[in-house]
């Protein structure tokens, strides 16, 4: 079933959070709506690699870097992401290798690119509340994009949506 953004908007304007239109589109997919899974990094996307290898089931990875400038994913990660069935990544910071991720079956969005990668060892942080663009993300939303937006929704209106 296809969702869009201004539909959903419309339907539950009350109920809808719509991120700032600074992301950009690097992905081979810009039309996908999924379930969220939220994680922080610092400096490090080694807890990226460990999520994407696991059953993405659809699923949309929603990744707080806090905006600093180093590249999250690029190539190697969007491979692994299509080959694990995940449906796309948004990036609250940069990526790179988009000449290539752009040709990759899953959405990808991020702040911009940056050649450099992630250079340093921390943990991750997995199925917490991110704040991002001064909206609350929690693995309980779902996220619908295409050409008009990214917004995120409440588990209970994909359920009005859909009927179940």
């Amino acid at each position: 079933m296809q969702f869009y953004t201004a539909d959903v908007c419309d339907a539950y304007q009350d109920r809808v959070k719509i991120l700032a239109p600074h992301y950009r589109s690097y992905g081979g997919i810009e039309h996908l709506h999924g379930p969220i899974v939220t994680l922080r990094l610092a400096r490090d996307n080694t807890p990226l690699i460990a999520l994407l290898k696991e059953p993405g089931n659809r699923r949309i990875v929603v990744v707080d870097v806090a905006a600093e400038y180093y590249a999250v994913a690029g190539e190697n990660l969007m491979k692994l992401a299509h080959q694990n069935n995940w449906a796309g990544l948004l990036i609250h910071g940069y990526i790179r290798d988009t000449h290539i991720t752009r040709t990759i079956p899953v959405g990808l969005w991020a702040l911009g690119t940056c050649p450099r990668k992630s250079f340093e060892n921390h943990p991750g942080n997995q199925d917490i509340p991110l704040l991002i663009d001064n909206i609350l993300i929690t693995p309980k939303h779902y996220f619908v994009a295409d050409s008009d937006g990214i917004i995120i929704i409440e588990n209970g209106v994909i359920k009005e949506l859909t009927g179940t």
